[in-house]
């Protein structure tokens, strides 16, 4: 993973975004709160120039380890997110698969 990934979390009521920055270049994973013990990841976007560089995956764990520390659960409606979910047995804890 690219240890030069620096990810910030902007949040209101309703939910918010992380956002990682890496190599002059922003990816995001936005999430809407449904509940304080729910969230839904709906939307992970990395440009082309951070692909492959691990930043996605710096994001869906970002928001796993949120979670955990939060204490609440992740609906992965992002197609990237829900891969990853999947991919991921340790993340069961906190992912809710619909």
């Amino acid at each position: 993973m690219n240890d030069n990934i620096k990810i910030t979390k902007q949040e209101d009521a309703k939910g918010g975004r992380y956002s990682a920055l890496a190599d002059g270049h922003e990816a995001e994973m936005t999430f809407s709160r449904t509940s304080p013990r729910l969230v839904i990841v709906d939307h992970t976007a990395v440009p082309e120039a951070l692909r492959g560089k691990g930043v996605g995956q710096a994001l869906a764990l970002h928001a796993v380890e949120d979670a955990r520390q939060g204490g609440w659960k992740i609906i992965p409606l992002c197609p990237f997110m829900r891969a990853q979910s999947l991919r991921h047995e340790d993340w069961a804890d906190v992912i809710q698969q619909r």
